[in-house]
């Protein structure tokens, strides 16, 4: 037994009672969200708006921190550096930067690609003479709005898969519910991005879909727990049903929450700025995500029609 326990092994809350104020906080929420993306945009990041691509090599291990600082001072817009090791690149370990810039934009009618080109002469002039230039890639604008387009099309596939699954799992109206919810929780982070004007990147598109699979799984996990008590309890109404079977859940749902939070804040605190946009966000979302599981799926199936078994039910009782 436990010496500890931070939250009661069983509760009594009434989240049915509550759905209309969770309702609103999650509509509010959308609402904010869609009005940036709509009016703001996102903050598209060098994968998607294009920029340069260099790989390069030193004679010793390089200090990335202080390469990323020396890159800023040359005035072009956001900068990602990554090591990247295999074959010489291993002699010494570290030697080797993988450098990305993003260039400011040209006017209308300028030329984008010889923008790009001026950003490699500035990188190589600046530290010819400490690195040589393995490879210079240019991606342009097109490459990378295919690259914005397919990764709200993985993410937008990813939610529909996930319901189609659920409603197969157990029953379309599972289905709705997990749609609902899960795409509840992508738009609402995907929001976050907008309003603070974070980096919209493919690892933010990498953490959208993470933080689906998180999402569906404490959802299906309720779910399941509604499907048993449905068994179990035939003759309880929905709501009484969804009550009881939430409050039998709440307490893993929250604990499972709290622990993938605290495996993130090591990423949030000391990852820095090329962590920052992936940790925030899906912690942003795990509380989204705990709250919507909690209070807002479940409840959405007192407004669908009643579950095969739940009609059953009600037929014994009445026998």
């Amino acid at each position: 037994m436990p010496l500890l326990r931070f939250i009661p092994e069983a509760t009594n809350i009434n989240f049915v009672g509550a759905r209309y104020f969770a309702f609103a906080i999650d509509g509010l929420l959308l609402l904010i969200s869609i009005v940036s993306i709509a009016y703001q945009g996102f903050n598209l990041g060098i994968d998607f708006t294009g920029g340069v691509l260099m790989e390069v090599k030193a004679v010793h291990a390089v200090d990335i921190g202080r390469l990323r600082e020396e890159i800023n001072t040359l005035g072009f817009g956001e900068s990602q550096l990554q090591f990247f090791g295999g074959g010489e690149c291993d002699r010494p370990a570290n030697s080797c930067v993988l450098i990305r810039v993003q260039p400011k934009q040209v006017a209308a009618g300028g030329d984008q690609n010889a923008a790009d080109q001026v950003v490699a002469r500035s990188i190589k002039g600046k530290h010819g003479s400490a690195f040589s230039v393995r490879k210079t890639d240019v991606v342009g604008p097109k490459v990378s709005q295919e690259l914005f387009h397919d990764g709200v099309l993985a993410t937008l596939l990813a939610i529909a898969m996930i319901a189609i699954y659920v409603s197969v799992r157990f029953e379309w109206q599972y289905g709705i519910g997990a749609a609902v919810a899960t795409g509840h929780d992508v738009l609402v982070t995907a929001g976050l991005f907008s309003v603070f004007h974070l980096d919209f990147s493919l690892t933010a598109v990498a953490a959208l879909l993470t933080l689906a699979g998180y999402s569906i799984n404490d959802t299906v996990v309720v779910f399941d727990r509604i499907r048993e008590n449905r068994r179990k309890y035939k003759r309880m109404n929905l709501a009484d049903l969804i009550n009881l079977s939430t409050n039998q859940m709440v307490t893993r749902t929250i604990l499972t929450s709290v622990a993938t939070a605290i495996s993130l804040l090591p990423l949030f605190i000391f990852g820095g700025p090329a962590l920052f946009d992936f940790s925030a966000p899906i912690l942003f979302g795990i509380v989204v995500g705990t709250f919507s599981s909690i209070y807002v799926a479940a409840a959405l199936l007192l407004y669908l029609p009643a579950p095969a078994r739940t009609v059953e039910g009600a037929v014994e009782a009445t026998a």
